[in-house]
């Protein structure tokens, strides 16, 4: 793109000199008075206004490469916030340049985004991965904006979920039953330390921790995530670094797992909870823990979603606890439990639990099974089933 030259201009109807030049991003005159009459002061002022606009806001708005956007929101924005941010961050930020291929920031207009959610919907993207990514594309450019490296937030529109849509959870509970089958199958897929890798699947649905946040738990004081065995029971220590809703929090943990925990001999406890290293002496990366895992679900045949063909995940196991935590606790206790931002994703785990109750109040009223007999009720003397009807006799 071409340097910006800075005219002065003499015009009729004014007395102060005016300069003036031509954005070579819109193509649009842009002019402003020197507040001069002297022909060498507008120079000056033409001069000055012409280096700003070349070395300054406007190189930033019109000039800045998509790949120095993204260094720049790195160092700058997502440094400070948790690892997960960054890592979504960038898968969007890759699926845009895969599918926009913009060379400048300002390339990413309301057109072209309209274009790239389109796109990713021919490709079979679902609605809500598509959500995801406008939602971190709509908070780095609105970054970019507050910081003037863009002239104008483009308008995104967010996908609205269609009538009908299940707003469920994508996978389902493991029962006990699909929780000793991965057991038996971890030695085929984990052959070194199989015993560490069963003793985490355990924990998972024990503890409802996530698979981050079970990989750093640590017996030591001062890590991100640690065990505090100070007080009457233990405890979750959580520094702001390794929590979602990034701020430093003690939280109570289910006696059935404390008592997973206190299992270990005082002597043992140090370092890793779970012992699970990666490189260099630091917890394994859930990605590959989170593939491990998955492999043990398709090795013990535990399907979680047959629509998609998914197996068991390590977030299927913290579902196990949410639901069976669900049938004893209130959903403000649970919500501690599962860490939750929000109440609504908690109640999640009592939708699918109210319709059990329902279905053992109604099979008790009318007997456990079909064809059985219920206990008779005031005013009927019997009830007949059969294949089309249910008869009451009165």
């Amino acid at each position: 793109m071409e340097e910006i030259r800075v005219h002065v201009v003499k015009y009729p109807d004014r007395d102060n000199l005016v300069m003036r030049y031509r954005d070579p991003f819109t193509g649009r005159q842009v002019q402003r008075s020197t507040g001069t009459t002297k022909k060498r002061d507008a120079d000056k002022a033409a001069g000055k206004w012409e280096a700003e606009l070349n070395e300054g806001r406007y190189k930033a708005q019109s000039r800045m490469t998509w790949e120095e956007f993204q260094e720049q929101y790195h160092d700058e924005k997502l440094a400070s916030l948790a690892k997960a941010t960054g890592e979504a961050a960038d898968s969007s930020f890759n699926h845009a340049t895969r599918i926009i291929k913009p060379e400048r920031l300002a390339e990413l207009t309301t057109a072209r985004l309209s274009e790239f959610q389109r796109l990713l919907r021919n490709e079979g993207m679902k609605e809500t991965t598509i959500a995801t990514h406008l939602r971190q594309l709509k908070a780095a450019l609105s970054w970019a904006v507050r910081r003037g490296y863009l002239r104008t937030m483009p308008t995104i529109e967010m996908p609205k979920r269609a009538k009908g849509v299940s707003q469920s959870m994508r996978g389902r509970p493991i029962t006990g039953e699909e929780l000793d089958r991965m057991l038996a199958k971890v030695s085929a897929v984990r052959k070194r330390e199989p015993g560490k890798w069963q003793r985490l699947l355990k924990g998972l649905s024990l503890s409802g921790l996530r698979l981050s946040e079970a990989l750093s738990l640590s017996w030591e004081d001062g890590t991100p995530i640690s065990v505090c065995m100070a007080g009457k029971y233990p405890v979750l220590r959580i520094q702001a670094e390794a929590e979602k809703a990034h701020c430093d929090r003690l939280l109570p943990i289910a006696p059935e797992f404390a008592e997973f925990l206190l299992a270990t001999p005082e002597a043992e406890r140090d370092g890793l909870v779970f012992g699970i290293y990666g490189e260099g002496g630091k917890p394994l990366s859930t990605k590959r823990a989170s593939r491990y895992i998955s492999a043990i679900g398709k090795a013990a045949n535990v399907v979680t979603n047959k629509a998609e063909s998914k197996y068991a995940t390590a977030h299927d196991l913290r579902r196990s606890f949410g639901t069976r935590w669900a049938r004893r606790v209130t959903p403000a206790i649970l919500r501690d439990l599962m860490r939750h931002s929000s109440i609504e994703t908690t109640m999640a785990y009592y939708v699918s639990q109210a319709a059990e109750d329902v279905g053992d109040v109604l099979r008790e009223a009318l007997g456990t099974n079909l064809g059985t007999i219920a206990p008779k009720l005031p005013g009927i003397t019997g009830v007949d089933i059969d294949a089309n009807a249910v008869k009451i006799v009165g």
